[in-house]
Order: C-alpha cells, then sequence, then structure tokens
C-alpha cells in the first residue's frame, strides 16, 4: 500500500459546495414563498458548479478527467466481473456521475426560464413567456424525483463501499489522498487550467442571472384628462 493523491483541492471543493447547494435548493423550495429566491440563488450556484466542473473533466488532474473514468461496455462488463482495477471512479459509478451531472443540467437549465404564477420568476423568463415557460416548469418538476433517486443511489453505493467492500469513498474527498496498492498520484491541472474554469463558470453565472439582459421598458405614462371647466 502506498499514499496517492487521488482528488485534487477544486474537486474536492466542486463536491461539497454542489452538496451545499442542491440541498439549499431542496429546502427552499419546499419552503416556497420567500425562500424562493433562496432557490433560484442556489439553482445560479448549481449552474456555475456544473460548467466548473465541464471545465474541470477535460483540463482538471488525473482522476478528475472524464477521459480517465468514462469508458464503454467492455469496461463495465469487466468491472462487474471484478477484472477492473484502478483508482477514482470506477465504469459504473462514472453513469452514476454523468447521471448526476446531465439531471441536474436539465434542471437548471429550465429554471432559468421558469415561473411560479405567483411572485417567482426565473432570471431568464422573459426571454421565453409565459406560455413556453408554463411548460419547462412542467419538465422541471416532472425530472425532480429522479435527481432524489439518483442522490439516494449515490448514497447508497458510498455505504456499500463503505461497509462490503471497505473502502471508503468519502475520507478521500475530504483529504485528497488515499492508501492504494496500484495507483499512481494524479497530475495535471494547476492554476492556469483552474483560472480559465473558474472565468468560464462565472460568466456562465452573470449571463444565467439575466445581467445582460437589457432593462424592461418604462411603463407607458398615465392617461391624464383635460380639467373640465
Amino acid at each position: 500500500m502506498k499514499r496517492i493523491q487521488l482528488w485534487d483541492l477544486p474537486t474536492r471543493i466542486f463536491h461539497w459546495a454542489l452538496v451545499i447547494c442542491v440541498a439549499g435548493a431542496f429546502v427552499s423550495v419546499q419552503i416556497g414563498g420567500n425562500a424562493m429566491v433562496w432557490h433560484g440563488r442556489f439553482g445560479l450556484g448549481v449552474l456555475g458548479l456544473l460548467v466548473f466542473r465541464i471545465v474541470w473533466g477535460f483540463a482538471g488532474s488525473t482522476y478528475a478527467r472524464f477521459s480517465q473514468f468514462v469508458r464503454g461496455p467492455s469496461a463495465i462488463l469487466a468491472y462487474l466481473r471484478g477484472d477492473w482495477k484502478g483508482e477514482g471512479h470506477n465504469p459504473l459509478g462514472a453513469l452514476s456521475v454523468l447521471g448526476l451531472l446531465g439531471v441536474l443540467s436539465l434542471l437548471v437549465a429550465t429554471g432559468l426560464f421558469a415561473n411560479d404564477d405567483i411572485a417567482f420568476e426565473g432570471p431568464l423568463y422573459t426571454l421565453v413567456g409565459k406560455d413556453l415557460s408554463d411548460r419547462l416548469v412542467g419538465v422541471h418538476r416532472l425530472i425532480e424525483p429522479l435527481i432524489i433517486f439518483l442522490v439516494v443511489a449515490h448514497l447508497a453505493a458510498i455505504v456499500f463501499y463503505t461497509l462490503v467492500k471497505k473502502d471508503n469513498l468519502v475520507k478521500p474527498m475530504f483529504r485528497g489522498w488515499k492508501d492504494s496498492e496500484h495507483g499512481e498520484d494524479a497530475r495535471g491541472g494547476g492554476l492556469v487550467p483552474l483560472m480559465v474554469a473558474l472565468v468560464v463558470a462565472v460568466s456562465a453565472v452573470v449571463f444565467g442571472s439575466g445581467s445582460l439582459l437589457p432593462p424592461p421598458p418604462p411603463p407607458p405614462p398615465a392617461a391624464t384628462s383635460a380639467p373640465a371647466f
């Protein structure tokens, strides 16, 4: 056994920040009312984190890259037979990661244009209008149970690995390193790719917040009637 650097710091921060934002979005939408403002803020946070993770999946260190853990059917079958050896996301776990990223992306994309018929409007609501916004709200609500299912399945897999396979997946996501028989230290990433990923993520949040949209036109002046003499 040797100690290897598994998860880089940006990946770990992304992971726990995403946990906080998804939990916050879920709780705030259950509360409703004024808490919907926070639901929108958490949604924008998820947007920025997802964009960052996509960029970091190409520019980050070894085990954060999609090319390292996204494999084909043969790798998944090898893992199910017990023939796969490696660190980071296994070929089957990669499907869970892609599922979470994909469903969260769809939730965020529809939420940006949503409305609740009362007081909440997504920051890009004015780009689509009421009819299309209502359809997107329907999609948003339809896939909410799916993200709950994926989160529960993710937690169940962590418990299974910890209790049955004696492989604690949580500790490396906190401390970054892991004792391994066959793994190697993560390489790559670095300051320049990190800055690029952050700039792209912040740009996505600025656009998603509606800050770049032109201000709404002023209301028409009130009609005045000539005084009667």
